[in-house]
């Protein structure tokens, strides 16, 4: 059927590419399976899948040079699928503009509950008029108002540019140096305090319980991300 998503998967162990593709395919994907940088990258400007997954450890190169490469010019959701588990890597590709990270090994039903998610935000974001709502949070950043229960909130312009900028991919992981360079600038994406800060007095006046935060949610040593709806 010509409405199924197409998802590309950049891999280059059979036994994990077959299985990708058969798991895909079971579950109302269309695949395409490449097993290197430059396969990968002709087959986005050609094809323009709905999403890719991604290993980092291709014969030709790091795969994060995709992530670079696709960003310059799409918001094409990127997994990377990963033997890499360090908080450092996982960092990087967020850096870069991944917009999710999942070890090996790794459980297919995990996966295709990231791939929902990640296509889901993909069609909201095309919605140009939508209000972001989950529970009794609505965020409308065209019209620049955050309301809980109904209630407007007053908050801060820091306040409104940090939540504004996590509804753009709501579910999406956005690293400290992001949203730092999102809201300070790039002379301030170390201060990691600074984003701290007020990121806990934005949950403070959102959260029902700021400890256990339901729409904010924490990454850790990573940065943070909006609950997705």
């Amino acid at each position: 059927m010509l409405d199924k998503p197409s998802i590309l998967v950049v891999e280059d162990d059979a036994e994990i590419r077959q299985f990708l593709q058969s798991s895909l395919q079971l579950n109302g994907f269309v695949t395409v399976c490449v097993s290197k940088i430059e396969e990968a990258k002709q087959h986005f400007l050609s094809a323009k899948p709905a999403l890719t997954i991604l290993d980092l450890n291709l014969p030709d190169g790091d795969g994060a040079e995709f992530i670079a490469t696709v960003r310059q010019s799409s918001d094409l959701p990127i997994i990377v699928l990963s033997a890499k588990q360090s908080e450092q890597e996982k960092v990087r590709c967020f850096d870069l503009g991944a917009d999710d990270y999942i070890a090996k090994p790794f459980g297919v039903q995990e996966l295709l509950a990231r791939i929902r998610v990640s296509l889901k935000r993909t069609r909201k974001m095309s919605l140009r008029d939508d209000v972001y709502q989950i529970d009794a949070l609505q965020i409308d950043v065209a019209n620049q108002w955050v309301k809980l229960g109904g209630t407007t909130l007053h908050l801060t312009p820091i306040e409104f540019k940090l939540i504004f900028h996590l509804a753009q991919k709501p579910g999406k992981v956005f690293s400290h140096r992001q949203l730092l360079s999102a809201v300070w600038g790039s002379e301030y994406v170390d201060e990691i305090h600074y984003l701290r800060i007020h990121m806990g007095r934005l949950r403070a006046k959102i959260e029902h319980n700021p400890a256990m935060p339901r729409y904010i949610l924490t990454e850790s040593g990573i940065g943070y991300r909006l609950a997705a709806q």
